[in-house]
């Protein structure tokens, strides 16, 4: 019997070789950051009013802009057509939310917020404004403005390399 051994395999390269360190990674810090904070404001209603951050955000967005469809909520919202479908559906059957069909488009309909769903609003947004006052009370003045200007400048360059990838184009 001959000794048969495998053949030799590349060496694969160690954590410490990667050239990609999630740590130090901005997307990766971005979506820790946002899901933390996420994960904290949501212990300020979801147990109180039984709602999750999907929930939440239709809430909140109708309660700032009154009526809106579903597709305009997603899109402001950065949510998904399917996960603002079942959010919505479930604040309907706790009518907090109420549909009106649009007669220019039955395909879609406006939505608002019902006067049990704004009894909701109310009680969240003074919560909410609390939580991110605390939240900035870390940073000064200077901080807060930088950071303002980074998100609002990292937001837009986000969405034109993604127009540029749906273009067939090159990232940037």
């Amino acid at each position: 019997m001959t000794d048969q051994t495998a053949p030799a395999m590349p060496a694969q390269p160690g954590p410490a070789d990667a050239a990609l360190k999630l740590d130090q990674f901005l997307p990766y810090r971005l979506n820790v950051c946002a899901n933390s904070v996420s994960t904290a404001l949501s212990a300020i209603y979801s147990a109180r009013h039984r709602i999750g951050v999907p929930e939440w955000r239709i809430l909140v967005t109708l309660g700032e802009f009154g009526l809106m469809t579903a597709k305009a909520i997603g899109i402001h919202s950065q949510m998904h057509k399917t996960k603002v479908s079942r959010a919505v559906a479930m604040l309907e059957r706790r009518k907090l939310v109420a549909r009106r069909v649009n007669c220019d488009d039955l395909r879609e309909a406006f939505l608002s917020l019902t006067p049990a769903g704004r009894d909701i609003y109310n009680d969240l947004a003074p919560g909410a404004l609390e939580f991110a006052r605390q939240l900035m009370e870390t940073m000064e003045p200077a901080e807060r403005a930088a950071l303002d200007r980074a998100l609002s400048k990292l937001t837009e360059r986000s969405a034109k390399i993604a127009a540029d990838i749906a273009k067939g184009g090159n990232p940037g």
